[in-house]
């Protein structure tokens, strides 16, 4: 599992996408409006068969507009990741250079420091 093979092709995979988050707030959200429109459906004295109906119906509907704007949410998320992606990838090929610079600069603030190849691994990475 930490051989160099094993490790590149790991971290070349995309992260895992968990669903969880999505559902508990869904769930709440769907909770909470179902429960105003049920508690305002039934407060209006209407028989049981429409708070019924309209409970349902608010169930349907905010299960829809939960999905459409996760997955349109998501959608432009990915679209700027792969943008940000296409940037740094040309930025890279234009002045490799100046992208070395910004990761020696991006891991000396998180505390790093010195040679990140190393002395002895030099001439295979050059």
């Amino acid at each position: 599992m930490h051989s160099p093979v094993a490790i590149r092709e790991r971290l070349s995979r995309p992260p895992k996408q968990s669903h969880l988050r999505d559902f508990i707030y869904g769930g709440i959200d769907g909770a909470v409006t179902t429960f105003a429109v049920v508690a305002g459906v039934a407060g209006a004295g209407l028989s049981a068969s429409v708070v019924i109906i309209l409970g349902v119906a608010n169930l349907i509907a905010d299960g829809f507009s939960m999905a459409v704007s996760n997955y349109a949410a998501t959608r432009a998320e990915l679209q700027k990741r792969a943008l940000a992606r296409a940037e740094e990838e040309q930025e890279i090929r234009d002045i490799p250079e100046g992208e070395r610079e910004e990761i020696r600069q991006i891991f000396s603030l998180k505390g790093f420091s010195g040679d990140p190849i190393g002395p002895s691994r030099r001439s295979h990475h050059r």
